[in-house]
C-alpha cells in the first residue's frame, strides 16, 4: 500500500518534525519557521496524484508528482511578498497531503492550478516558467499566473502579484502538465491596473502537440474565456503577445487558466 510521509526540515536537512506515513496526513507544526526551512513530502512511487495543502490559509490543490520527494522552501524576504501576511506566519501551522480520489482525478477542472509552484525543477505539476520575469522579482515570477489569486487592480505585493514581461515583445510564458491531459477551454485575466497598465489586444497559445490558437483580448478586468477544439498536449506556451497602441509600456498577466480533462 502507497503511504505519505511528511517531514519538516531545517536549512541543515535536519528534521524538526516528522509523522508516521499514511495514506492521508495532516502535520501540526508549532514553532515559528525559519530561514531555509522546507516541507517535505514523500511517497513510494513516483506518479502520483496528491492533494496538497503545505499552508493552511491557502487552499488544496490537486498536483500530478512525479518524483518520490518533493520539497516546498518555506517563502521568506522578497520571496514572501506574493502570500498573504498571514501565511507561514506565527507558531502554529498545519500541513496535509493525502492521495487525491478517482472522481478527483477524473473531474473537469482548472488544470493550471498551483498556489504552491516555484522555480527549478519541482518535480510537482502543474508548473509554469517564462523566458522573461520583470527584474527578476517575485511579485512578477510566472508562479503567480497559476496561483489562483484574481485581484487585479493594482500591481506589487500580494494580492496583486503577476506575471510581468519586462516590457519584453519576444516574452513568453510555458506552463507544463508533466503528463498527457486534454483541454477545452482557455482563460486569461490580464492585470488591470489601469491608466499604469496596458493590455494586450491578442495573443497566441502554442500546444505541444504542434497546434496554436490565437486569442482575441480586450482592455477588461474580467477573466476572458476561450472554447477550444479539444486536445491533448503536455504542455502549452503563451507567446506572441501584442501589446495594444497606447502610451503605457506595461501588460501583464494575473492569471491562465487551463480549463479540461486528464487524457484518457
Amino acid at each position: 500500500m502507497e503511504l505519505i510521509h511528511v517531514k519538516i526540515l531545517d536549512q541543515t536537512g535536519h528534521a524538526l518534525l516528522t509523522c508516521p506515513g499514511a495514506e492521508h496526513v495532516s502535520l501540526v507544526y508549532n514553532a515559528p519557521y525559519k530561514p531555509g526551512d522546507r516541507i517535505a513530502i514523500e511517497t513510494g512511487t513516483p506518479g502520483q496524484y496528491l492533494m496538497v495543502q503545505f499552508e493552511d490559509t491557502m487552499a488544496p490543490a490537486l498536483l500530478y508528482v512525479t518524483k518520490r520527494e518533493i520539497n516546498f522552501h518555506i517563502p521568506f524576504g522578497d520571496q514572501a511578498v506574493t502570500y498573504s501576511p498571514k501565511s507561514f506566519a506565527g507558531d502554529c501551522h498545519v500541513i496535509r497531503a493525502r492521495f487525491a480520489t478517482p472522481e478527483e482525478v477524473a473531474a473537469r477542472r482548472n488544470l493550471a492550478f498551483n498556489p504552491y509552484d516555484t522555480h527549478g525543477d519541482t518535480g510537482c505539476y502543474p508548473h509554469a516558467s517564462a523566458n522573461v520575469e520583470t527584474r527578476g522579482e517575485a511579485v512578477f515570477a510566472a508562479r503567480n499566473a497559476i496561483d489562483g489569486v484574481y485581484e487585479n487592480v493594482a500591481h506589487g505585493t500580494w494580492p496583486y502579484q503577476s506575471w510581468g514581461i519586462n516590457r519584453d515583445p519576444n516574452a513568453a510564458l510555458t506552463l507544463d502538465f508533466g503528463r498527457p491531459v486534454t483541454v477545452d477551454e482557455l482563460r486569461l485575466t490580464l492585470r488591470a491596473d489601469f491608466p499604469h497598465d496596458s493590455w494586450w489586444t491578442s495573443a497566441t497559445v502554442a500546444f505541444s502537440d504542434g497546434s496554436r490558437e490565437v486569442l482575441p483580448l480586450e482592455k477588461s478586468p474580467d477573466p476572458q474565456c476561450f472554447s477550444i477544439a479539444p486536445r491533448t498536449v503536455t504542455r502549452l506556451t503563451l507567446c506572441e503577445l501584442i501589446k495594444a497602441d497606447d502610451p503605457s509600456p506595461f501588460p501583464a498577466l494575473t492569471q491562465i487558466e487551463a480549463w479540461g480533462i486528464e487524457a484518457k
